[in-house]
């Protein structure tokens, strides 16, 4: 990993994912770009969200970092792997394929670092969001933890 590789970001994005899908049912994001300071999201969307649902996923994701969630790592085999989940951007030629699971709040395949407990995240606030062409933007920050 970068020597700036950001673990609290990068759990934060798998749980803005999560809310994201329960909410709009857009899947993950197609593109991120996770920084120390700000990050990004990017989703195939066919609009813009509201204030209020902008609102409503920063509530959704601060109050499962407040759960205080275990997060942990799990190895399974391609096959178990491409049952469950999209594999698009798997590498060629894996056999196994790590899942981070964060409580019961998201489940994904994942080669990054993460924290070890939502509670090493801080709190999550939406910076921005903004819709063009197709493409739901979502910039993010966290407090201290």
């Amino acid at each position: 990993m970068a020597k700036d590789y950001q673990p609290r970001m990068h759990s934060a994005e798998h749980m803005l994912n999560s809310a994201m899908d329960r909410k709009f049912n857009c899947g993950r994001c197609f593109s991120a770009h996770i920084n120390k300071k700000k990050s990004k999201c990017d989703y195939k969307y066919k609009r813009g969200m509201t204030d209020e649902e902008a609102r409503e996923i920063e509530m959704t994701v601060n109050a499962a970092i407040s759960a205080k969630l275990p997060v942990t790592d799990d190895l399974i085999t391609l096959e178990e792997a491409e049952e469950k989940y999209n594999l698009e951007r798997l590498p060629d030629g894996v056999d196994g394929v790590r899942v981070i699971k964060i409580g019961d709040f998201d489940t994904c395949p994942c080669i990054g670092e993460h924290v070890d407990n939502t509670s090493e995240i801080g709190e999550f606030k939406m910076v921005s969001h903004s819709f063009e062409d197709g493409v739901l933007r979502i910039r993010y920050k966290l407090g201290e933890a």
